[in-house]
């Protein structure tokens, strides 16, 4: 049965580097939850504090009600995607698929069933008896996607999981990912640098930087409504303009156009106005600017001004 998973102020330091400072979070059963941020943020670190292979230097973590802070990661009862997929070369695709069954010395008949049973689920069937060397990249992943579920844990962690297939199988993947993981309902946590592939799968999405949550939500309140200027800027793309706000949340910018937007508290003075480029229409009542060059990138233009 899956569980919820709680993180209370967690911190990991690095020698002088901290790693992570005082992150808390509350994923949902069976919710898909991303961990999405830069190289360096901290994504990987605190999946891996999740999974028992780094050590906890503050905070709490519970799966449910159960603080797992001390808990080997062997009683963790997870399932792992790494980045490499970490197939074991010397054994069959069945084997591979069934060695966490095995581990946990269920009978073969059992085990033979349930490896049978995940094949088919991420339709590989038909490899069964070969060689991890004898597989594409996506197959390997099916692979290693088999071997994380058959087991039936109640967490899914998965490190990067896309990221050495090339950009078409990515998202042919990211679809597999997401409907196994809502038709088998496991609370899965899912790191990523890539905002397409985040936006994409996730029920909610925790963007990071620094060691630190700069926000989470749904992946259309997180494009829709960013709470800070990294998240207006790494999700997607943005165009940052300065601007007055006066009183009622009336705006004005570059002294050329007047608008007014809905504001949270009162405020009024200089701010910077995110705007994403599907908001913005060409117009002779505008703002003037001159189009520097345009790309053609398939279903619309884009030009910079």
């Amino acid at each position: 049965m899956s569980n919820n998973v709680i993180i209370k102020d967690a911190v990991k330091r690095y020698g002088d580097f901290t790693a992570l400072n005082g992150v808390s979070l509350e994923i949902k059963q069976g919710e898909f939850f991303t961990l999405l941020g830069p190289s360096g943020c901290g994504k990987t670190t605190l999946l891996r504090m999740i999974a028992g292979f780094n050590t906890i230097e503050g905070g709490q973590f519970y799966f449910g009600d159960n603080l797992i802070n001390d808990l080997p990661a062997h009683m963790r009862d997870i399932g792992m995607v790494f980045q490499n997929y970490a197939i074991f070369p010397h054994l069959t695709v069945k084997e591979n698929v069934g060695y966490g069954l095995k581990a946990r010395k269920l009978p073969k008949e059992q085990i033979d069933a349930k490896v049978a049973a995940a094949l088919k689920l991420v339709q590989i069937s038909h490899l069964a008896e070969r060689k991890p060397n004898e597989l594409s990249g996506g197959q390997q992943q099916r692979v290693a996607l088999a071997r994380a579920f058959v087991i039936e844990p109640s967490v899914l962690l998965m490190d990067e999981p896309l990221s050495n297939l090339d950009a078409k199988l990515r998202v042919q993947m990211r679809s597999v990912i997401k409907k196994l993981q809502k038709r088998l309902g496991i609370t899965t946590i899912y790191v990523t640098h890539d905002q397409e592939e985040a936006l994409a799968i996730s029920d909610r999405i925790a963007v990071m930087s620094e060691g630190r949550i700069m926000q989470i939500g749904t992946p259309r309140e997180i494009y829709a409504k960013p709470q800070n200027p990294f998240v207006a800027g790494f999700i997607g793309v943005s165009n940052f303009l300065d601007c007055v706000v006066k009183a009622d949340g009336k705006v004005n910018l570059k002294d050329a156009l007047d608008f007014t937007i809905p504001l949270k508290k009162p405020f009024t003075g200089k701010a910077r106005l995110s705007a994403r480029p599907e908001q913005l229409v060409f117009t002779t009542t505008g703002i003037p600017g001159i189009v520097q060059f345009s790309t053609f990138l398939g279903d619309f233009v884009e030009y910079e001004v």
